[in-house]
């Protein structure tokens, strides 16, 4: 691009006009050489003189203005009709198309444009340009690099009062957006004017959110629905459930009613898979899973306690703080919970003891996240306290595998979509770990220091190469991981499966043990206590008092009997007195009220 100036100056502002031309040289003046200043000088010789040979370069600073991006909607409507033809009108629309197929251009048209589209439906049939040809084959193996990751973007909370991000879903659709829901989860500790609002970013512009949701309470929680783009479900600080359209922009479209909601913030929600596309359920640490359906969000359709006894009692219910459910096992949904255990339950089920199938303990506090694994269904991961834990449906008593227990407590975590044996994990530290059991047990694949403040929620995309993680400032990282951990490696599902099953093996063989060793030890007490009651007479209470207090009296008697004893050592008494003193100490003997009694 050319760029030009215009100076403008009158021309009374220009001075005298310069005239010039051309005339001889002249000499001016001529100072010859002095022989005698020659004298005054010494030649030096040779002249030592220093010159950089390096180029010469200038920096320059531009400040160049940021680039902002904007979106906006276009309504096309239908066109190509004249002027004088309603398109909403049937009959107008009907009669002109009956004169136009009565045109020969038309027909002529229709003749030409039908063998060259026929033409193009043969080749479409004999070719599929869309086939892919190596489905079968193995991936190749990736060169081994070190596993890393860098930072792509950051979206940071545009107001005032940070807030921290509590929960992150993917938009279904390419992945181009991220819904971050925002909220203070310390109970009655929300500083003065903190926002309600919570926003959908678009990854190429993190300067100013896309949208913005608007609900009545702090969103917890918010997903998209995976078959609907436009729709996203919302979990409420208040306990309500929230439902927006992004078509209708930023108000909330349905929302449940206050008194048949939870009574506490709503941790967990997920759509289900269903013809409709509107089923969702949502958990509370009231201790209520709820089921809905989006049409009609007045009340829930059904409703299950969390109470391990099987009684459906409120009060005894545990807090549910994580879900998780899997579409190729439709009829079965777990439930992590604030007690550290957990539930794994039936949809189908009538009864409570039918609801609750079994559960599963091991973590000293909430269970922050819970998710199956998507090549292995049957193994699940768990996140809470100091650990993250895999868990399998044939080992209820223990954990087939778990990490070691971190200095700061694990906050969220998610498996891979495209490798079985890699999951990810954050920490209150602002640390990003990386697991990869195939390749190192004991310690992460990588380590990553994100931010200075607590991480609190993380999601992978589904291609598994960018993780966005929540902080407790409301910033939003997202973050590329490198070609090794996001591409599935050669072996890699049956190593994992393998190393399932071996862990499953071992646990059950250590539960058969423990099992065994229990019963062993109550058959050795059970055994002691009948020994004792074999060994123990069987006597009658008076000859019990009778002996007791004849041990008494002995006692007692030989005690006077040491003492009169020593007495006589000490001090040597005539004959009579040592029977003086034998009726002295039975007098005091009589005296006392305690010998009366017995």
């Amino acid at each position: 691009m050319e760029i030009v100036y215009v100076y403008m100056k009158k021309r009374s502002e220009f001075g005298k006009q310069c005239n010039f031309s051309d005339r001889q040289a002249e000499l001016n003046i001529d100072i010859p050489p002095n022989p005698e200043l020659a004298e005054q000088f010494v030649e030096r010789n040779p002249v030592d003189t220093g010159i950089q040979c390096s180029t010469s370069m200038s920096e320059h600073e531009a400040n160049t203005e940021r680039f902002e991006m904007e979106t906006r909607g276009v309504n096309h409507i239908e066109g190509g009709w004249p002027k004088d033809v309603n398109p909403l009108e049937l009959e107008q629309t009907i009669r002109f198309r009956k004169k136009v197929e009565k045109d020969e251009n038309y027909i002529n048209a229709i003749m030409q444009l039908g063998s060259v589209m026929e033409h193009c439906i043969k080749q479409n049939n004999a070719i599929d340009i869309y086939q892919e040809y190596f489905d079968d084959e193995d991936a190749v193996e990736v060169t081994d690099e070190a596993p890393s990751a860098k930072t792509i973007n950051v979206f940071r909370d545009p107001q005032e009062i940070k807030r921290p991000a509590t929960h992150v879903s993917w938009h279904p659709d390419g992945n181009r957006k991220l819904a971050v829901a925002y909220s203070c989860l310390n109970f009655q500790r929300a500083p003065e004017g903190m926002s309600n609002e919570s926003y959908i970013w678009d990854l190429e512009n993190p300067n100013r959110p896309e949208i913005t949701l608007k609900p009545s309470s702090p969103l917890v929680t918010l997903e998209y629905n995976p078959k609907d783009s436009h729709v996203l479900l919302a979990g409420c600080y208040n306990g309500q459930i929230a439902c927006w359209d992004t078509r209708k922009g930023s108000l909330v479209a349905e929302l449940s009613t206050i008194e048949f909601s939870h009574r506490d913030p709503v941790y967990g929600t997920i759509w289900l898979q269903s013809k409709t596309g509107t089923e969702c359920f949502s958990a509370s640490s009231d201790g209520q899973v709820m089921w809905w359906d989006i049409r009609k969000l007045s009340e829930p359709t059904e409703v299950v306690v969390m109470d391990i006894t099987k009684k459906e009692q409120l009060e005894h219910a545990l807090g549910a703080v994580s879900l998780e459910f899997e579409s190729t096992l439709p009829t079965k949904f777990m439930v992590g919970t604030e007690q550290g255990v957990v539930i794994s339950c039936n949809r189908k089920g009538k009864t409570p003891a039918e609801k609750i199938v079994c559960t599963f303990s091991g973590h000293h506090g909430p269970i922050y996240a819970l998710q199956r694994n998507p090549f292995y269904p049957k193994n699940f991961l768990t996140v809470g306290d100091w650990t993250a834990r895999i868990w399998s449906e044939d080992s209820r008593e223990s954990s087939i595998m778990w990490t070691k227990y971190h200095m700061a407590y694990l906050t969220d975590g998610a498996w891979s979509p495209v490798r079985p044996a890699v999951f990810f994990t954050t920490k209150m530290d602002g640390t990003l770990d990386i697991w990869d059991f195939v390749f190192k047990h004991c310690d992460p694949a990588l380590s990553l220091k994100v931010c200075d403040e607590a991480l609190f929620c993380l999601r992978v995309q589904d291609n598994g190469c960018f993780i966005a993680c929540g902080s407790q400032l409301g910033t939003t990282t997202l973050l590329e991981v490198s070609n090794g951990l996001c591409t599935l490696q050669r072996n890699e599902k049956n190593m994992a499966s393998s190393i399932f099953e071996r862990e499953t093996r071992r646990e059950k063989i250590l539960e058969a043990r423990h099992r065994e060793m229990r019963l062993k030890e109550k058959g050795k007490t059970e055994g002691r206590d009948d020994e004792l009651r074999e060994e123990l007479p069987a006597l009658d209470l008076e000859e019990l008092v009778a002996k007791a207090e004849e041990e008494f009296f002995d006692i007692v008697f030989k005690e006077l009997k040491r003492k009169e004893a020593e007495a006589m050592k000490k001090k040597p008494k005539p004959v009579g007195a040592s029977g003086h003193l034998e009726l002295h100490a039975c007098d005091q003997l009589d005296e006392d009220p305690g010998f009366h009694e017995l």
